[in-house]
């Protein structure tokens, strides 16, 4: 019998026959115009995905290391709320739909969804892409300007995904709040960068303020621990990169580390971890150093060395973000 395909493999196999047709160079210099602009000031009205040829160059540079971090999050957040599955997903500011590919490699089965976005070309794109897999072909793509006037369809799940870091601080504010008007659920992923972070930890206070409660990565609804300047919460993700895709981005590794920061809050019942390892375990001689963000809102290191039997082992194969202790087997 053969092994059903995943969606990440349908995605990988649809951007390959996307990118066909352009050549690596013309992609990477869209690339590098596409850098640029995103480092520098774009109005929300200017969209900087202008034609295909942009349009391909972004998913080729974007769409898998997207789909990994929203995967990541989303998962986290699955396992805090195992028995609930959304019935409904919109997607804001999801131009060609990484994060609407992560939610079904998530939860499989076909739902209703809609993505907004303001950039026409990524939608059609999105729409071409969503057409390879038959859970996503039935998606709507409608064109939405993302800010202060966004109203959004209810839905059980909204994501927004790399999008609150091209908003005014009052357009952040306005989407998030049309998500808490919106969902029973609503997950926020931004760059693992430390501006990431503050704009992730203001959308998380605001969600908590509307009665949300946080299911991931915080073991609690508490005041975040990490004093603001010192440090931030973010986590990695692994990227495959395929051989056009390391092309287009410039590098010989065939994976990259994709940084993110993030939060799920949810109206529904959630039993979040315990702690989550937010530092890359330390694995010494017969011990493993685990920083962990702890249920009672502080930071702490826990020391696993072999006198704790089969914990040592569980604590060797933690990875950066796991909850802690493991809830069963892994």
């Amino acid at each position: 019998m053969t092994a059903p395909v995943s969606p990440a493999e349908t995605l990988r196999t649809a951007l390959a026959g996307l990118l066909d047709g352009l050549p690596p160079k013309v992609a990477a210099q869209a690339v590098d115009r596409l850098i640029a602009n995103y480092r520098g000031t774009t109005p929300t009205d200017a969209p900087i995905l202008r034609d295909r040829a942009d349009v391909a160059a972004y998913a080729a540079y974007r769409m898998p290391a997207t789909f990994e971090a929203v995967r990541a999050a989303l998962a986290a957040f699955a396992d805090a709320a195992p028995e609930w599955t959304p019935g409904s997903h919109v997607d804001v500011g999801g131009g060609t739909g990484a994060a609407t590919w992560a939610v079904n490699a998530t939860w499989p089965g076909e739902r209703p969804v809609t993505v907004l976005d303001w950039a026409e070309p990524a939608l059609v794109l999105g729409r071409e892409l969503a057409s390879a897999s038959t859970e996503l072909r039935s998606a709507e793509w409608r064109r939405s300007r993302i800010g202060a006037e966004l109203a959004l369809p209810d839905a059980d799940l909204v994501t927004v995904s790399y999008v609150l870091g091209e908003l005014t601080e009052a357009g952040r504010g306005a989407v998030v709040d049309a998500a808490v008007a919106a969902a029973r659920a609503v997950v926020i992923i931004e760059p693992g960068t430390p501006d990431g972070y503050a704009r992730v930890l203001a959308a998380r206070d605001r969600l908590i303020g509307a009665g949300f409660s946080v299911a991931a990565p915080c073991p609690h609804s508490g005041v975040c621990p990490i004093v603001p300047g010192e440090d931030w919460c973010h986590f990695s993700a692994r990227v495959s990169r395929s051989s056009l895709h390391r092309q287009v981005k410039g590098g010989s590794l065939p994976y990259e580390d994709e940084k993110f920061s993030y939060v799920a809050a949810t109206r529904v019942p959630v039993a979040p971890v315990a702690a989550r390892v937010v530092r890359r375990p330390q694995i010494r001689k017969g011990q493993v150093l685990l920083d962990l963000c702890e249920v009672g809102g502080g930071l702490g290191r826990s020391t696993v060395t072999k006198r704790h039997g089969s914990l040592y082992k569980e604590a060797r194969d933690a990875a950066w973000g796991d909850g802690w202790p493991p809830a069963g087997p892994r």
